[in-house]
């Protein structure tokens, strides 16, 4: 890790509130932090770091390239020129990912090669809460019935029905990092049993947890299964028409991973089958999901657009780990959430 420079230039490459480019620029005063929001996409919601970009004159682009080759630190990637990033920002050592899922990205772009002298670190822990919240809600809709209240309440229609309690239900967490541990606690205090497994053992988060390779013996045991893990070669479509059969019937099936981890036209076998009574489901395997899909007129599924991570406090939390990540970087100490390139996570 280069620390020996006197003075460093971090460039700011999506939109963030003015009070945390403030905390970034108290870090220390080697630091010269610039903010053009005037260059930048302008966010469609809070957190936006994928906003549509500017259309900027010849002169405010050739700006803005100047910029990104003065640059030795980079707050997320420069999505508009991702394909030239390498070149634009020759200077670049270290660039602060705003997604903890860049293993894919950094892998299709070749940063790894075109970038070999790069530190990538991601956004690891930052969502972790907003997914497992997300997780308990599609289990409260799914349990308590939520969506036949909403079409009762539509038709003028009252009827009484029973749902039913997560108490004493059991949850099968395929990954066990930052996000299924988070998820793993919330569906604790829900009275939930919840088994798990990953490929580095973490007892500690669940109540009983298997090797990866022991994945068979653990799913007849889920009566909810959720997918934290990300996707990397050896998770791509791991769960397909084979685990879902090892479920017990009317298993609710949940994925905040990535689409990729799951075989989906195996998936809607078994929602239209009825051996799943449900999903909730914030990611798919082509993005946007097509119009043409039939997750979309299920009843039973509940479409996110791979939104369950975003929230308003997003910007804060991020701005946190690159604070910490800031000192760490200048005191030539290990940075947080550092890709494995080879492991892709």
């Amino acid at each position: 890790m280069e620390t020996s420079k006197k003075n460093y230039n971090v460039l700011i490459t999506s939109y963030l509130e003015p009070e945390h480019i403030e905390r970034i620029r108290q870090v220390d005063d080697r630091l010269n932090v610039v903010y053009r929001p005037d260059l930048l996409g302008v966010p469609r919601y809070a957190a936006d770091h994928t906003a549509p970009p500017r259309d900027l004159t010849p002169e405010q682009e050739a700006e803005w390239r100047s910029l990104m080759g003065e640059a030795d630190i980079l707050f997320d990637f420069d999505y508009p020129r991702r394909d030239l990033l390498p070149e634009l920002a020759p200077n670049v050592r270290w660039i602060q990912a705003t997604s903890a899922g860049i293993g894919q990205f950094v892998k299709r772009m070749k940063y790894d090669e075109r970038m070999p002298q790069t530190i990538f670190t991601t956004a690891s822990g930052v969502h972790a809460r907003p997914l497992a919240e997300f997780v308990i809600m599609t289990l409260l809709m799914q349990n308590k019935g939520f969506l036949r209240i909403v079409e009762d309440k539509r038709n003028h229609h009252w009827e009484r029905y029973a749902g039913t309690d997560l108490e004493g239900r059991t949850m099968g967490l395929v990954g066990l990092g930052r996000i299924g541990s988070m998820v793993a606690s919330l569906a604790r205090a829900m009275g939930m049993r919840v088994i798990g497994t990953d490929l580095a053992p973490n007892t500690q988060a669940v109540d009983q947890f298997y090797k990866l390779e022991d994945l068979a013996q653990m799913l007849p045991h889920c009566d909810v299964l959720v997918l934290t893990v990300p996707h990397t070669p050896q998770t791509e479509k791991m769960i397909g028409a084979e685990q879902f059969n090892l479920l017990p019937d009317g298993a609710y099936f949940i994925n905040i991973a990535r689409g990729m981890v799951v075989d989906e036209p195996a998936l809607i076998e078994a929602l239209r089958s009825g051996k799943l009574s449900g999903a909730g489901l914030d990611v798919f395997a082509e993005e946007p999901l097509p119009a043409g899909s039939p997750l979309w007129d299920m009843p039973n599924v509940l479409v996110s657009p791979h939104s369950a991570s975003t929230s308003d406090r997003e910007n804060m939390r991020i701005t946190d780990l690159f604070v910490d990540n800031l000192k760490r970087y200048l005191a030539g100490e290990p940075l947080r959430n550092v890709l494995n390139p080879k492991l892709m996570f």
